[in-house]
């Protein structure tokens, strides 16, 4: 793979979708490593990652063997327009290393992403996987998002993110909101696109969200891992700050 790729897209492997990383686990590599008639490309950005993705899937799309369609059949169907995400993050040691990971399901179409970063928090791996799922969305995308983080449900659905934010991004008149920096980029995400966020028990035996599970704790432990600068710098009360460093 070029060392110029960030993405990488999986059309046939064990589990096809997009990958931030190509070795160490939860990478692409693992997913075409002895797999007979593996697809896959990398790709610069998300976006052309996702359009081969889906254009491709169309004029490759055979019937499935038997073990993968009794894994398909169990995948949440997505309305006509509407597109399903899953969402976790966690760190060890809050703070620590720390990895997110994202499933996204659009019709017959199925994206992965994950990411690790050398040290940061649970609640901003939580947030930081919303972001990079409803980043690679067009506006205006229609979309339900799973979480099993009330941080991030809570905030979103309760609306206090967005009282954090008409406030100058204080919880009180004394007490400032704490990774501001994410959440002003999760509110500018949601302000251009139909997004419901929705609560679901953890390690309760939900797939997909038992998945993204997998993926960040892999990321985390993965020889890929950024720099959250907005936390080793202590700017996380900044929203916006620093710009991309943390998609």
């Amino acid at each position: 793979m070029g060392s110029k790729n960030k993405y990488y897209a999986v059309i046939k492997g064990y589990r096809p979708g997009i990958y931030t990383a190509w070795y160490g686990p939860g990478g692409a590599e693992e997913q075409v490593r002895g797999y007979a008639g593996a697809i896959y490309k990398g790709f610069v950005t998300v976006e052309e990652a996702r359009r081969w993705l889906e254009s491709t899937a169309v004029k490759s799309r055979k019937a499935p063997d038997r073990e993968q369609g009794a894994a398909e059949s169990a995948a949440p169907a997505a309305s006509p327009g509407r597109i399903i995400i899953y969402t976790d993050g966690g760190c060890t040691g809050n703070p620590g290393p720390g990895g997110y990971g994202a499933v996204i399901i659009d019709r017959d179409s199925r994206s992965e992403l994950t990411q690790g970063f050398r040290r940061t928090t649970n609640n901003r791996m939580e947030l930081m996987a919303c972001i990079a799922a409803l980043d690679c969305l067009e506006p205006p995308a229609d979309a339900i998002l799973h979480s099993d983080s009330r941080y991030v449900v809570n905030g979103i659905s309760k609306g206090w993110a967005r009282k954090w934010r008409a406030n100058g991004w204080m919880r009180t008149k004394s007490e400032a909101a704490e990774n501001a920096d994410l959440w002003a980029k999760l509110l500018d995400l949601c302000d251009r696109r139909r997004v419901r966020f929705v609560w679901v028990h953890g390690h309760a035996g939900n797939r997909e969200n038992e998945r993204c599970d997998r993926l960040a704790t892999g990321a985390a432990q993965g020889p890929d891992l950024k720099e959250d600068h907005a936390y080793v710098w202590g700017n996380t009360r900044v929203p916006g700050y620093p710009p991309d460093e943390t998609a």
